[in-house]
């Protein structure tokens, strides 16, 4: 397949696997809403390199590896199940308190938790190992394989900064505080059903 006729094909199915609700999504607008835009653009930037990780290790064969050890795929979907219903709890137990939104965390803390996020997430893997798998042949070249990964990388550095802007801004900030407690438990909500969903999809 031509990388450059089908480089807009490429982005489309990109942008709606990275723009679609999801616990990234999701994480990235509560803290920006909570913490403000220095957080929310931190935990973004987490996301974001754990997605670059795995399309870069999609691109270099490793999703073909892992497709090949379910015991690797079935460690990373525990773990991310794991730690989706750590974060459920963390918000049930923010709704349960109210009060105001928590503190923001460090640049460390809000970066680490949006990258373990996503390198968590087999969805991520997975995604990006059909769309190599699609659209390269065993005979593209390096440059391609570099095309549709910088490509892809700056659309969704696009997507996930632009939410945490989006969401930092004046209004969604104040609707957030005053809602703090219903979001809260949405959030514990969604975060649990991401994990049971994880947790109990047959990956193939």
């Amino acid at each position: 397949m031509d990388i450059l006729t089908s480089l807009p094909m490429i982005l489309g199915v990109a942008l709606i696997a990275s723009a679609s609700p999801g616990p990234a999504t999701l994480a990235i607008a509560a803290t920006s809403m909570g913490q403000g835009a220095r957080a929310g653009l931190r935990l973004a930037t987490g996301v974001l390199t754990g997605s670059l990780i795995w399309s870069v290790a999609a691109a270099a064969g490793l999703a073909a590896l892992m497709l090949r050890h379910g015991w690797a795929v079935e460690a990373i979907r525990i773990a991310g199940a794991g730690y989706l219903f750590w974060l459920a709890f963390k918000s049930a137990r923010a709704a349960w308190r109210g009060g105001p939104p928590p503190v923001a965390a460090t640049a460390r803390g809000s970066f680490r938790k949006g990258l373990l996020l996503h390198l968590t997430n087999p969805k991520a893997i997975f995604f990006f190992g059909a769309l190599y798998a699609v659209i390269l042949t065993p005979g593209q070249s390096p440059a391609a394989l570099g095309i549709v990964v910088a490509a892809v990388g700056a659309q969704s550095a696009a997507v996930f900064l632009g939410y945490a802007l989006l969401f930092s801004r004046a209004g969604p900030m104040a609707a957030y505080r005053r809602a703090y407690r219903g979001i809260a438990a949405l959030s514990a909500l969604a975060f649990a059903g991401f994990g049971l969903r994880l947790l109990t999809a047959r990956l193939s």
